[in-house]
């Protein structure tokens, strides 16, 4: 049977590259996505598949059964993008400004679509129930996984499987890694209330700039000094904002970053360390500072049968070349959620063009026969674990 499924795959693979230029050239933000899951919808509706839309907000969620009673295995794919302006020179560029696909969701849901339509196909002769699940806002947190599981993506699913393209991955490959994967991405912001004056008085003043510089080096102390060398976390500024004439003091100062971790007690750890360090420089400095802390994402854990049982499928997988165990990585993905809940794995297809870009850089783009593994692999996987013991 996975033989007619890759051929089935193959022939579509045409129309996989169209639909997904399509929608790199038309994204949407997250939790704006109402276009694409009107597209995605209407996919399966003309298909006559079981589909359902407004899922846990802008979710569409598609089933199809089998001929034979077996298990119900749910893949996954989500399709919002970024606010980063495409700034490549391919005809299939972004039309809307400051707007792109800058992470490879494009890629993901037709992938997906492709997929589904193959499986439709063959449903007589297959075994179990499959759940297309087409997420949105993945890109930002509290993302569209827990309000699409609350409303029932997950219900009567025996296991799930995701993948992420990845450019920077060679093509032909599939990377793979049993427990955590990906990181737990936290988010925080610090605004220092100082109080302004001349530069030419700083005597008279709460230098807000100052105070700002002395946290963004004690802050990264606490990797450094405080967590276990063994373990993994960072802890990055990505914005620091105190807009002032040259000769004014800065009155407040606004700085942005996040955290990424793979253990709770680091996780924990990490925020009373960061909210320590905080006051005591509010009160050292007779200042306010105003600490806020964002739980994102928890960390992606795959589990490990699963995980075996995926490496095991992608190495009888026509056009892999390599199936490598990876590293993990310290992005996040709300992916975790559906692993919290069920068992699965999450695992990456290389997916590296011939000029690559990293995720989220205003000329990302992947090479889109990166698709076809990765339909090959998540299909091959759905269709053997119905033999799974």
């Amino acid at each position: 049977m996975n033989e007619l499924l890759f051929e089935k795959l193959d022939n579509a693979y045409e129309e996989m590259v169209v639909m997904r230029r399509y929608l790199h050239m038309h994204p949407e933000l997250s939790f704006q996505e109402h276009e694409t899951a009107k597209y995605i919808y209407n996919f399966y509706a003309d298909l006559g598949i079981d589909v359902q839309t407004g899922v846990g907000g802008n979710g569409v969620v598609a089933r199809i059964k089998g001929g034979r009673p077996g298990k119900t295995v749910a893949l996954r794919a989500d399709f919002d993008a970024l606010p980063i302006h495409d700034e490549k020179d391919v005809p299939y560029r972004s039309t809307v400004p400051n707007v792109m696909h800058a992470c490879g969701h494009d890629g993901h849901t037709a992938t997906l679509l492709q997929l589904a339509k193959a499986i439709n196909e063959l449903r007589e002769d297959l075994a179990g129930e499959y759940v297309f699940i087409h997420q949105h806002a993945e890109e930002y947190a509290p993302g569209g996984a827990i309000s699409m599981i609350e409303d029932g993506c997950l219900d009567g699913v025996d296991v799930i499987f995701g993948t992420h393209l990845w450019s920077l991955f060679p093509s032909k490959t599939i990377e793979y890694l049993s427990g955590p994967i990906m990181a737990a991405a936290d988010r925080f912001e610090i605004v220092i209330q100082g109080a302004g004056g001349h530069g030419a008085s700083p005597h008279q003043t709460k230098d807000a700039i100052a105070i700002g510089a002395q946290l963004v080096m004690n802050l990264q102390q606490i990797v450094s000094r405080r967590i276990d060398p063994i373990e993994s976390a960072v802890l990055s500024i990505g914005s620091f904002v105190a807009d002032n004439a040259f000769n004014v003091i800065a009155d407040s100062a606004k700085l942005g970053g996040t955290v990424r971790t793979f253990k709770p007690e680091i996780r924990q750890m990490m925020e009373q360390e960061m909210r320590r360090i905080v006051e005591g420089t509010a009160l050292s400095h007779n200042c306010e500072i105003q600490f806020e802390y964002f739980r994102g994402y928890p960390a992606v854990v795959n589990h490990e049968a699963e995980t075996t049982f995926l490496k095991e499928v992608a190495e009888t997988v026509p056009g892999v070349d390599a199936v490598v165990e990876t590293e993990p990585q310290m992005g996040g993905e709300d992916f975790a959620y559906y692993l919290e809940k069920v068992p699965g794995t999450f695992f990456f297809t290389g997916a590296q063009p011939e000029t690559p870009y990293p995720h989220h850089h205003p000329k990302f783009d992947i090479d889109e026969k990166a698709m076809l593994i990765a339909a090959k692999t998540l299909g091959a996987a759905a269709l053997e674990y119905q033999n799974k013991a």
